[in-house]
């Protein structure tokens, strides 16, 4: 994910906190604080209040996020267009649970330009939605997967299964099986179940750009080397 882009997060109801987790950890891995993370009522009582502990588990400092709860959709796309001005944002994060009418072409245009003037990456996470067409620069696909145990049977890191539905003018239909890592702030990748590296996953290094790191500087984009670490 470029920086001072739109990008589109998708997962189901049950997926929602992976959704979450994988969009709080793309911002980190582009080091784009501070935060601003905008969600409805309705949002607060699909998906329940974000928990600063687990935040913190993610690698998040929770002094860097600003949570803003808004009454509707009208009223989160009113503050995300402001948000998206703030040049002092590292991440917006705009987060809607189902069909959500008004996250359109138009609003999603919108959004890109003003993510391109001000240089604040959003990252639009999507509940419960079936993608329809926007202006974003890449759109994801989350799926939560058992994590692997470490030693002593301790508990494993976040894990998620990711597919890259669409790239602007680039590659995509590319998926990847990927741990966290908070103390690198990098993903790793690893083998799916029984599968080597390679197997459903495109095995050569990620497309220029459509890495899963948010790259800060977008003139290092295309240059940047693989936010993918191989494992397992």
């Amino acid at each position: 994910m470029a920086s001072a882009q739109l990008h589109e997060i998708f997962a189901t109801q049950d997926d929602a906190a992976s959704a979450a987790g994988f969009a709080v950890a793309s911002s980190l891995a582009g080091h784009a604080a501070p935060v601003l993370w905008l969600r409805t009522e309705g949002s607060e009582r699909q998906g329940g209040r974000l928990h600063a502990n687990g935040l913190n588990e993610m690698g998040l400092d929770v002094g860097s996020l600003v949570l803003a709860v808004v009454d509707d959709e009208a009223s989160l796309l009113r503050a995300a267009a402001d948000a998206a001005r703030c040049k002092g944002l590292g991440t917006l994060l705009i987060e809607s649970w189902g069909r959500a009418a008004g996250i359109d072409l138009t609003a999603t245009r919108r959004l890109m330009l003003a993510a391109e003037a001000s240089g604040v990456t959003i990252l639009n996470l999507r509940i419960g939605a079936a993608p329809v067409p926007s202006a974003a620069a890449t759109r994801w696909q989350v799926a939560s997967c058992r994590s692997r145990t470490l030693e002593a049977d301790a508990p494993g890191r976040p894990t998620f299964d990711i597919e890259l539905l669409r790239r602007r003018g680039g590659q995509a239909g590319l998926r990847w099986r990927v741990e966290w890592d908070r103390d690198a702030y990098i993903f790793d990748q690893i083998a799916a179940d029984g599968q080597s590296p390679g197997t459903e996953i495109d095995d050569s290094p990620p497309v220029s750009g459509a890495g899963i790191s948010v790259v800060v500087d977008r003139t290092t984009a295309d240059d940047a080397p693989s936010p993918l670490r191989r494992t397992g």
